[in-house]
């Protein structure tokens, strides 16, 4: 088998014009793999850390140079001679080299970055597409699918807007639509969303993830003017796309309450939990993220109880990757669907775990990316080797997201070409 020659990292720029890290792999038989840490900009408080150099001279204090440095001082010395296909073993060795529970030795950053890369230097080494070589090698999927793309269309909160209180509003296709039909679903209603805005005079600049940040006036006025878009698309509301959103609650809660901008007192959670049971009535929300903060477990598992039914309850900064706490949630019955960033949890054997153990519980996974974004577009086929049921990538616009649809596109391809 093929071994490890060499490892490199450097400091690149991420979709935000932000620091984040590479790392390349060269193996003894000539192949090379090279792969991306994205970055989160509204972070769960239970995910890996993030290492950043905190020197306010030099990049903003964002910089990236401690966690490079751990990649090519600490971790390829110890990994330089290995097979690249022995991952869980790869693995093992950085969650030791860190030594502690949120990865604050190595950082996150570094060890995700070397992870992936060791995924798909292993992958290549037995000329293997990575999705391909992830459903093999994890058996997590009897099929390969291209997941149901959550796309989106707004961004508010600390990803867009001020005026907007939740982080995210997506459309969401129907499940039996195919993936090139839901892409130009996609695209179409963007378009149309745009000239929407620009003939009422709103703002259609983007936010952080290339969703539209408009000069709205609350959270409702968000879904009414996707609506106006969609009817003046080919596409119909319900028959073909539902709604979807990523409410970040966690940003708008103090003190036991939620401040949202369309009512001067903030909501106790209870009146929150009836703002959620109105808007899914009135919009058709059929995914909904991040309901409530992180902590508050109660109304977690109240929204769960009574909408959980019908509706995917996503847990992102509820879980973010940590086993306990996943754990936890399935016990409880807090949600009943997991984000899966990889970045949260530092290496790629962690989050295969993590996934295996949502899948028990009969969850639903949805693996996304990040709003600090590359243009490596690895997590689409981490999406399909581990039977994701959603993949939310973001809008159809921006070039760091667009790798990942085509790369789905691709791989869409070679599945029709696979059983045909």
């Amino acid at each position: 088998m093929a071994s490890i020659q060499s490892i490199f990292a450097r400091e690149i720029l991420d979709s935000r014009g932000l620091p984040t890290i590479e790392s390349s792999i060269w193996l003894d038989n000539g192949v090379y793999a090279v792969s991306s840490a994205p970055s989160g900009t509204s972070k769960g408080k239970y995910e890996a850390l993030e290492l950043r150099d905190t020197d306010s001279s030099r990049m903003g204090g964002f910089g990236v140079l401690k966690a490079v440095n751990n990649v090519n001082q600490i971790i390829a010395p110890q990994l330089v001679g290995k097979d690249p296909t022995k991952q869980t073993d790869i693995d093992q060795i950085l969650v030791q080299l860190d030594g502690t529970q949120n990865k604050t030795k190595l950082g996150g950053n570094a060890m995700i970055s070397v992870s992936q890369a060791v995924l798909k230097a292993g992958a290549y080494s037995v000329n293997m597409p990575v999705y391909y070589y992830l459903q093999q090698k994890y058996q997590l999927t009897e099929t390969l699918f291209i997941p149901t793309c959550v796309y989106n269309l707004i961004d508010g909160g600390s990803h867009g807007a001020t005026n907007l209180d939740f982080q995210e509003f997506h459309i969401v296709p129907v499940s039996h639509m195919d993936y090139l039909s839901s892409l130009e679903m996609a695209v179409v209603i963007r378009q149309k969303l745009e000239e929407t805005l620009i003939a009422k005079g709103a703002i259609h600049s983007v936010g952080l993830d290339g969703g539209f940040a408009p000069n709205l006036y609350n959270n409702t006025d968000a879904f009414e003017i996707m609506i106006e878009a969609i009817k003046n698309s080919p596409y119909t509301f319900i028959q073909d796309l539902f709604f979807g959103v990523d409410i970040s609650a966690s940003d708008f809660y103090q003190a036991g309450k939620y401040s949202l901008k369309d009512k001067s007192q903030p909501y106790a959670p209870k009146e929150l939990f009836e703002y959620y049971k109105n808007m899914r009535k009135l919009y058709h929300v059929f995914s909904i993220e991040d309901p409530f903060q992180e902590d508050d477990w109660d109304s977690w598992q109240a929204i769960t109880s009574e909408l959980g039914e019908t509706s995917t309850i996503v847990g992102d900064n509820l879980l973010a990757g940590n086993k306990e706490r996943l754990e936890k949630a399935v016990s409880l019955k807090a949600c009943n669907s997991i984000l899966v960033k990889p970045n949260q949890l530092g290496t790629i054997t962690e989050t295969i775990e993590v996934i295996k153990i949502a899948k028990a519980a009969g969850w639903q996974i949805s693996v996304s990316h990040r709003s600090g974004e590359t243009n490596d577009d690895f997590i689409a086929d981490f999406a399909v080797g581990v039977g994701a049921n959603y993949a939310k990538f973001g809008p159809p616009n921006r070039g760091e997201r667009i790798a990942k649809f085509n790369r789905l596109a691709q791989i869409y391809q070679d599945i029709k070409q696979m059983t045909t």
